[in-house]
């Protein structure tokens, strides 16, 4: 009957050869998933027991050793719920004494029919609302709307908190399933414009309020939105960005208007795989708060990172996600690259400088490391994947042309980083040399049929050239429109 015995291995959702450190990482995990104060679904306490059990046996090395003698060898199976597949911008490398660079675009989508056959997840979802002062008039009148828009919107499993904040935080609706909904709405309504900007203490109130109903099986999310720029907690929030990727609780950060800091937005965001998102006029809070919704109800993995390890002679220059919402990724392990959705993949461009003394072999490993991901509607721990990028080394370069998709993806973000070249040209004074970036820019969008951004890119360079500033909202547009385009940069959706 040993074959019915469960592998310790899988069990966790570890390979064979995991080190104690992974071992025990991957127990935390899994214990906070199927906590039975958490968790009360029939069969859950079971496999608690079994990861308790397989923590047991794995921490301690010399049962471990004793467990491996009876283990069969180890046969790495198909992911049966995620695929993935590597793109590269060369076929090989060549054999120079220089470094080289070299682009890999990695493609993770739901394995077939896995997607169609689980429910949509339930959300557990904070909106945590800015209702400084400046938010008065249009935008607070748009915002309370969509609020009771989404509160109307409810699925019966869903969980919606809304947190207030100005220079200090109040919470409107806690999170609770059962909500008197003509009581919450009429509590949105008497919100009132008032104080200062200070997002820590929205971001704090929001965090506890997901927390209440924290559950592994709901996509857990929190949306701020801001006007504003906040005031000397910058770090705070950060940490507090940290504490919520630690619990898979992402951020979305919407800024609205011209005045906010999209890079700290960006910042927070990142540090759970989440992005910003640029609101220019308030009659948009509306759509942007409804497709956002629409797209945490469409999760299929909420999620998914990447364990690797620095390699000597290679550096991973950057990483950038191309879809489902662009945006940089952090180069650090465990990197966060961000949720799959049902009907969208996850697209990430990575950046390769390759040094001369990996080249010396026949072939040249870019990355090692161990790809995993939280299916929203799968309390087990997913099998994680291996992922091996690595290039053949050749003494004469290939003739071979680049994947069209890996061409596609490097046009448009290429444009991203041109706009990205102007801003820290125009913060170091440098002006003209801005200026050149964008009229740059704009031959670039022209030549690609975004006839609106390009106009926009055309009359930034004339302030910074005339004025020795942006506009108002030059900086954003710019910024929002080039990265908006990196969503058509993947495979085309199946009709």
């Amino acid at each position: 009957m040993a074959t019915n015995k469960p592998d310790h291995y899988s069990v966790l959702g570890i390979f064979r050869d995991a080190t104690q450190e992974e071992i025990k990482r991957a127990y935390l995990e899994a214990a906070q998933r199927l906590h039975p104060d958490k968790n009360s679904t029939a069969g859950e306490t079971e496999l608690f027991l079994g990861i308790q059990q397989a923590y047991e046996v794995l921490s301690n090395p010399k049962r471990r050793s004793q467990y491996d003698s009876t283990l069969p060898p180890e046969q790495i199976e198909k992911n049966k719920f995620i695929r993935q597949d590597v793109l590269y911008s060369r076929p090989s490398l060549v054999q120079l004494k220089e470094d080289q660079l070299l682009y890999a675009l990695l493609e993770v989508d739901p394995a077939e029919k896995q997607s169609g056959s689980l429910p949509a997840p339930p959300l557990n979802l904070c909106l945590v609302l800015d209702r400084s002062t400046s938010m008065q008039g249009e935008k607070m009148d748009v915002l309370k709307a969509t609020a009771i828009q989404l509160i109307r919107s409810l699925r019966p499993q869903d969980v919606l908190s809304i947190v207030v904040f100005s220079d200090r935080a109040e919470v409107i609706v806690p999170a609770s399933i059962s909500l008197d909904k003509r009581k919450q709405e009429g509590s949105i309504q008497m919100i009132q414009p008032s104080g200062g900007t200070e997002i820590y203490h929205g971001l704090e109130a929001g965090l506890k309020e997901v927390r209440r109903t924290l559950d592994p099986s709901r996509v857990n999310h929190i949306i701020l939105l801001t006007d504003g720029n906040t005031y000397g907690d910058e770090q705070a929030c950060l940490k507090l960005a940290e504490q919520a990727a630690a619990l898979n609780v992402g951020i979305t950060g919407m800024g609205i208007g011209h005045e906010w800091n999209d890079i700290f937005l960006d910042t927070l965001a990142g540090k759970t795989g989440g992005s910003s998102a640029y609101i220019s006029q308030p009659k948009d809070i509306e759509h942007f708060l409804i497709n956002k919704f629409k797209s945490l109800s469409s999760t299929y993995a909420d999620e998914v990172t990447l364990e690797f390890k620095e390699l000597e002679h290679v550096r991973l220059n950057f990483a950038f996600r191309l879809q489902p919402e662009g945006g940089e990724i952090e180069t650090v392990s465990p990197m966060r690259l961000g949720p799959i959705l049902r009907d969208t993949p996850l697209h990430v461009l990575f950046e390769f400088v390759v040094g001369a003394d990996a080249l010396k072999e026949d072939h040249a490993l870019l990355l090692d490391g161990l790809m995993k991901a939280s299916i929203t509607s799968n309390i087990v721990p997913s099998a994680p994947i291996r992922i091996r990028m690595t290039r053949d080394i050749h003494q004469n370069p290939s003739a071979e042309s680049p994947p069209t998709r890996v061409l596609k993806a490097l046009s448009r973000l290429t444009l991203y980083r041109i706009q990205e070249r102007a801003q820290a040209a125009a913060r170091d004074g440098q002006y003209d040399i801005a200026a050149r970036q964008l009229q740059n820019l704009a031959t670039h969008l022209l030549s690609q049929g975004e006839h609106s951004a390009a106009k926009t890119a055309l009359l930034e360079a004339q302030n910074l050239e005339n004025r020795r500033s942006w506009s108002e909202s030059g900086i954003k547009d710019i910024k929002y429109k080039t990265r908006a385009l990196l969503l058509g940069s993947g495979k085309e959706k199946n009709p």
